[in-house]
C-alpha cells in the first residue's frame, strides 16, 4: 500500500524516532501479568530478549492481486478508480467492471506450485530468523481457514490454509512465525457506493466491505470520513482474534492507518494478544507505524526507510525486494543483493531489524531472480552472521557517508550506489566493523578508533576478517586503526572485521 506515502512516512519517522528517547525494553520479560485494554497497562509490555537478537526476516505479499501482476498490489483499488491507468488496462484486458470485478480474480489465484516446506526452507537458507505471510491484505481476502468469512483461501482460490501451512513449515525450520494484517485499509477500499460495478452489489459485501459514501477513502494520515462503524471495528478485531488463536504468531505486524479503527478496539487487540501469549507460554512482538499505538506498548516499524542514527530502542523496517511493487508484477525491478545487504547492515547498526518482502507469482512460484538473491544473502550470512545476529549497537553506528538514499527508488538517482563506509556492532568483547565496500589498496582505515576520538576504551587484542584464514597485520595510529587486508576477498559484499578487545565492548 505503500508507494503513495513514502515521502510522508520518512519525514514522520524522523520525528517519531525522537519521541522514543527512553528505552522501555528490559531484559527480563513480564510473566503472569494480566494486561488491561488501557495504555497504562499495555505500556508495561517488555520486548523479549529473542527480539533484540533478531535482525532479519522475510514475508510475502501473495493473494488474488498477484493474478493481474500489473504495476502494484493496489491493483484491486485502482481498477475501480475512474480515469486511472490501471482501470483502462483492466477494462481492455478483462472487460467492464460489472462483468469482471476483483472477485473474479480469486478462481485464477490457484497457487498450484505453492509448497510451504520449500518456501520455508528457502527462507531459512537466506539467513532469515522469522518469516510468514500477509495474512489479509486490503482486499478483504483472508489467507487462512476462517469461520468468519467464506472469502478465504480455504473456501476459494488455492483452497488451502496458507497461513496454517506456512506457520507449521516455518516453525519446522526453527524460525519465528510472523503474520501481517492490513484489513483496516479495506474500509472504503472498494467503491461500494457505485452500482455500475460489482463492488456496489450487496451480494459481495463479504468481500468488498460495507457501503460507504463516495469519497470516504483517504490516503496516509488523513482519516476516512465517515470513520468505520461498530460492525466494521468488531469484525476487524474478531479476525485478528481468530488469526492469533488459530496460529499463535510470534509476531503480529499491523499496517499503518490502524488509527481509523476505534481506540478501544486497538487496545483490546493488544491486550488479547499479550494475554494469550502468556497462555501459550511464549513472548511475542507486535509492531505498529506512526502513532497508531502508543509509544512503549509495541515495537515501532518504518517502511522503506531507516533511522538516521542509532536508537536506544529496538525498531523494525519493512522493505520490498522490488523497487516499485510489493506483489509480483510482470516487469519487476529487483534490488541487488549488495543493496539488500548494505541496507540491512546499516539498519542493524542503528538497533533495527529488517523485514524483507518477496513477491511470489499467482501460481505459487517464487521467481528465480528472487531465489538467487535470497540464497546469496544466505551465503553472506554464513560468513558474516556473527557480526549481525545477537549483536547490540556500539557507541556510534558507524562512520562515512550514507550514499544509499532513504526511501523509494524515485528519490534515488542511483539506486545501486554502494555506501563506502563502515558500520559497527558489538557482542561481548568483540567489536565488529563492517565495511560496506572493499577498501582501496587493500587497506582499511577506521577513523573512529583513533586514540583522540575517545570511543575506544579497551586495548585491542586481535583483528580478524570473517571468512578469511589470513593473519591480518594492523596498527593503531593517531588517525585510526589501520588494517592491511589479504589479496583475496572472503565474500562478494560487505566485509566484517572482528576486533577482539581486552574487555567487553562498552556501549
Amino acid at each position: 500500500m505503500r508507494n503513495y506515502f513514502n515521502y510522508l512516512f520518512i519525514a514522520f519517522a524522523l520525528f517519531s524516532c525522537n519521541q522514543h528517547s527512553k528505552e522501555r525494553q528490559k531484559d527480563t520479560p513480564i510473566s503472569k501479568f494480566e494486561y488491561k485494554p488501557n495504555w497504562e497497562s499495555l505500556k508495561k509490555y517488555q520486548v523479549p530478549e529473542w527480539w533484540k537478537n533478531t535482525k532479519f526476516g522475510i514475508y510475502f505479499h501473495w493473494g488474488p492481486y498477484s493474478v493481474p501482476a500489473y504495476k502494484t498490489e493496489w491493483y484491486s483499488h485502482h481498477m475501480y478508480k475512474e480515469g486511472s491507468e490501471i482501470r483502462a488496462y483492466h477494462e481492455k484486458k478483462y472487460g467492464p467492471l460489472d462483468q469482471f470485478g476483483y472477485k473474479d480474480f480469486i478462481p485464477m489465484f490457484t497457487g498450484e506450485k505453492f509448497d510451504a516446506d520449500e518456501w520455508a526452507k528457502l527462507f531459512k537458507a537466506s539467513g532469515a530468523q522469522f518469516a510468514g505471510p500477509v495474512a489479509e491484505h486490503a482486499d478483504g481476502f483472508a489467507m487462512w481457514d476462517s469461520k468468519l468469512t467464506k472469502w478465504d483461501a480455504v473456501d476459494m482460490g488455492p483452497k488451502r490454509d496458507i497461513v496454517g501451512e506456512m506457520a507449521n513449515a516455518i516453525r519446522k525450520y526453527d524460525m519465528k512465525f510472523i503474520a501481517t494484517y492490513h484489513r483496516h485499509w479495506m474500509y472504503a477500499w472498494f467503491p461500494t457506493w457505485d452500482k455500475s460495478t460489482d463492488a456496489g452489489n450487496p451480494e459481495y459485501k463479504g468481500l468488498y466491505g460495507p457501503y460507504t459514501p463516495k469519497g470516504t477513502f483517504t490516503m496516509a494520515k488523513v482519516k476516512s470520513d465517515p470513520l468505520p462503524d461498530e460492525e466494521f471495528n468488531k469484525e476487524w478485531l474478531a479476525r485478528l482474534d481468530e488469526l492469533m488463536e488459530n496460529y499463535q504468531p510470534d509476531i503480529i505486524w499491523v499496517d499503518n492507518r490502524m488509527d481509523i479503527i476505534g481506540e478501544k478496539y486497538r487496545k483490546q487487540f493488544l491486550a488479547n494478544y499479550y494475554n494469550n501469549a502468556q497462555k501459550w507460554g511464549k513472548e511475542v512482538v507486535c509492531t505498529y507505524k506512526f502513532t497508531d499505538l502508543e509509544e512503549g506498548s509495541a515495537v515501532l516499524d518504518l517502511e522503506r526507510a531507516r533511522m538516521s542514527d542509532k536508537k536506544d530502542f529496538t525498531w523494525l523496517t519493512d522493505d520490498s525486494i522490488d523497487w516499485r511493487a510489493w506483489c509480483h508484477i510482470n516487469d519487476p525491478k529487483y534490488k541487488s543483493t549488495n543493496r539488500l545487504i548494505d541496507f540491512m547492515v546499516d539498519v542493524v547498526s542503528k538497533n533495527g531489524a529488517v523485514l524483507l518482502n518477496i513477491p511470489p507469482k499467482a501460481d505459487g512460484e517464487i521467481p528465480s531472480e528472487v531465489k538467487q538473491r535470497l540464497l546469496e544473502l544466505g551465503d553472506w550470512f554464513k560468513i558474516n552472521g556473527e557480526a549481525i545476529y545477537n549483536t547490540r549497537t556500539w557507541k556510534i553506528y558507524g562512520e562515512g557517508p550514507q550514499k544509499i538514499v532513504e526511501g523509494h527508488l524515485s528519490e534515488n538517482k542511483n539506486p545501486e550506489a554502494v555506501a563506502e563506509d563502515i558500520r559497527f556492532t558489538i557482542n561481548g568483547n568483540n567489536l565488529y566493523a563492517i565495511s560496506l565496500d572493499w577498501p582501496k589498496d587493500n587497506k582499511l582505515l577506521i577513523k573512529s578508533l583513533a586514540k583522540d576520538k575517545g570511543f575506544l576504551d579497551q586495548e585491542i587484542k586481535a583483528v580478524n576478517l570473517l571468512g578469511s584464514q589470513s593473519d591480518l597485520s594492523w596498527e593503531l595510529k593517531e588517525e585510526g586503526l589501520v588494517i592491511h587486508l589479504p589479496s583475496e576477498k572472503p565474500c562478494k559484499h560487505a566485509f566484517s572485521f572482528q576486533i577482539e578487545l581486552e574487555g567487553d565492548a562498552i556501549i
